[in-house]
Formats: structure tokens, sequence, C-alpha cells
């Protein structure tokens, strides 16, 4: 099984991160993919389009992460996140903790 953990700090990346994932998924179902949300990118779960993309993914099979660093930094509080979104404490603790498990490390 692939496993993968794609890193979000651009606003600007986000069409690209989930052009990424689908063209992967378009290859295998045979995969693990987190997408970790940081800095400016974090934003991009208030965007009605980003969160109706977000829900054409299996959360089996991709889940969505978010660092509560960056949510404070940005006003923003966890009740304004898609319901599925998980809030790690520290976001490039988290993308090391993946990467340790064997997970691969995407920046797109």
């Amino acid at each position: 099984m692939l496993k993968a953990v794609f890193h979000l700090n651009e606003l600007e990346k986000w069409a690209v991160t989930l052009g990424n994932i689908r063209n992967l998924m378009k290859e295998t179902q045979e995969a693990e993919i987190k997408v970790l949300v940081n800095g400016g990118a974090i934003a991009g779960y208030l965007d009605q389009d980003i969160i109706e993309q977000l829900s054409q993914f299996q959360p089996k099979i991709v889940t969505f992460e978010a660092c509560q660093n960056a949510l404070k930094s940005h006003h923003m509080a966890r009740t304004q996140l898609p319901k599925d979104v998980k809030v790690v404490p520290v976001g490039v603790i988290r993308l090391i903790e993946l990467q340790q498990h064997g997970y691969a490390y995407i920046k797109p």
C-alpha cells in the first residue's frame, strides 16, 4: 500500500495539491493519503469551493489535517473547519512523525 503525506502551506497550492491526489487515486485505490495543512493554506478550509472538493475524497483513503498553531496565527477556530478535518498540535512535528511511519513526503 502506498502511504503519502501532502504538505500544503501555501493557499494558492490547494488546486495543484487536490489535482495531484486525484491523479494518484486514478492509478490506485491502495493508498493511505494524509494532507497536512499549515501556514497560509489554512485559510483554504474556509473556502466553500475547496470544502466541496474535499467531500469528493473517500475518507478511508484521504484524510485532511490542520495545524493548531496555524489556526491560532490566522485567528481561526476549530469550529470553522469542515467536520472531518483533524487538528494536530504542531504541523511540522506531525510531518516528521508520518515520515518516520513510512509516509512519503510530497510538497506540491
